[in-house]
């Protein structure tokens, strides 16, 4: 192939992957807005880069976790949310690069103009853009992995100050943070450094970044860094320590529904996090979910309507396969069954424990010794996993033993699924946890 048509190509490329990544699905980043909406909002940003969870794992448990009581609070837990879903720093180039000069021709053009956009608004007075960076930030040259040319672990600015009417004085605001974060630090070495990279005085690199486009357009802006050398959840808690001062400096109060440390982090990221589908006919809980679930009711159309507990979750279509994604996690791929759905969403009756008990579609019930499915004229049932010489399985006590555990939703075996039919129509599901 010649230079001409090899450039053709490339042209070709860049003007059809926008439609083709549309085409595939919606990765449009979200923003979460919370509290009393006024003009001293925080916009906190995670997500620029998608192999950096500790940075959109913060933000996104920020939205989800956090209740701001007084203040204004934004939050972008996915900016690059197509990033995130591939592992990548960018599959189209590095998007904190892109805040300079960019072509209208590129896949994220849109997305860089939409997060500018906010960035801009009247009422954004202060902006945290959330990385995870390698080894740990040093002044001063120590090792390979503690040194000037590191990025954990440190506050950064772009520069000292700016003038502005509030937060203006970037240095004294991000020491602050500096030093909240040291006082609850998990270990010495996990120390915070303030890193003003002098961006005007010549880096062609950071000019480039979100957060210097931010500070010219008179915004104060800061980055925070935590290293890649920790888990995730560690990282996150280093993230919130600064988050929540950043809070604290800008007179935004909260309340929080975990307690701030790694175990309470880790518990927070992996506990209670579920999608609903189809007007809540299903409800998955996805903490401990099985790799695959075989023969799952999936609408004819191929269609898949769903709300999660947390902006990261998202189901990818494939095939008659459908992946649910927590951010760069792959959590369980549902095999399709394609079902003609009915539209109504009703109660059906149990007896959970001996006691009979009215659940609607789309409930996890728990179940300490047994349940029974009372028979319903309108239903034909199916407890998946469940064998009986009858032809029906209602009128009949299930225990979990009763139950081969590869049937279960979850790794642990305790969690399976009772499907309702109305003649050939799928009508709903409901989920019997045993508590073992």
């Amino acid at each position: 192939m010649n230079r001409g048509m090899l450039k053709l190509f490339s042209l070709l490329f860049l003007l059809l992957m926008p439609l083709l990544l549309n085409a595939q699905n919606n990765f449009n980043f979200n923003l979460i807005k919370k509290g009393k909406q006024d003009n001293n909002t925080l916009l906190v940003i995670g997500g620029i880069q998608g192999d950096e969870p500790g940075g959109f794992i913060s933000a996104s448990l920020l939205s989800t976790h956090y209740e701001i009581t007084k203040g204004s609070v934004w939050i972008v837990p996915n900016l690059n949310f197509y990033s995130i879903i591939k592992r990548s720093r960018g599959p189209y180039g590095d998007m904190n690069r892109k805040f300079a000069h960019l072509s209208k021709n590129d896949p994220e053009y849109e997305t860089v103009e939409r997060i500018k956009s906010y960035i801009k608004d009247e009422n954004v007075k202060l902006i945290v853009n959330l990385h995870d960076g390698s080894g740990y930030y040093r002044k001063t040259y120590v090792d390979n992995l503690h040194s000037p040319s590191r990025w954990g672990q440190c506050s950064i600015i772009d520069q000292s100050s700016i003038d502005v009417p509030v937060y203006g004085n970037l240095e004294k605001i991000s020491l602050q943070v500096v030093e909240h974060v040291n006082k609850n630090l998990i270990k010495a070495e996990d120390f915070y450094s303030l890193h003003n990279t002098r961006t005007k005085e010549g880096d062609k690199e950071m000019e480039k970044t979100l957060t210097y486009f931010a500070i010219n357009q008179g915004k104060a802006a800061f980055g925070n860094e935590a290293s890649k050398n920790l888990p995730t959840n560690k990282r996150v808690y280093y993230h919130l320590l600064a988050l929540e001062k950043y809070m604290d400096i800008m007179g935004i109060e909260y309340k929080r529904k975990f307690v701030l440390n790694p175990k309470g982090v880790y518990a927070a990221i992996n506990n209670d996090i579920y999608i609903s589908l189809y007007d809540e006919k299903i409800r998955l809980p996805l903490s401990q979910i099985r790799n695959i679930l075989k023969y799952f009711p999936i609408k004819k159309d191929g269609e898949l309507n769903f709300k999660a507990s947390n902006p990261l979750l998202t189901i990818i279509k494939k095939d008659n396969s459908y992946t649910i994604q927590y951010g760069n996690r792959r959590l369980t791929r549902l095999k399709a069954d394609y079902q003609v759905y009915e539209d109504n969403n009703q109660s059906v009756e149990l007896k959970i424990d001996g006691i009979l008990t009215k659940v609607k579609f789309g409930t996890l019930i728990e179940v300490k010794e047994n349940f029974l499915v009372k028979e319903n004229k309108k239903y034909r049932v199916n407890v998946i996993g469940f064998t009986t010489r009858s032809r029906k399985e209602t009128e009949i006590k299930i225990k979990n033993s009763n139950i081969p555990k590869r049937f279960s939703i979850d790794k642990r075996g305790s969690i399976y699924r009772i499907e309702y039919y109305a003649k050939e129509k799928f009508a709903g599901m409901i989920l019997v946890k045993f508590i073992i």
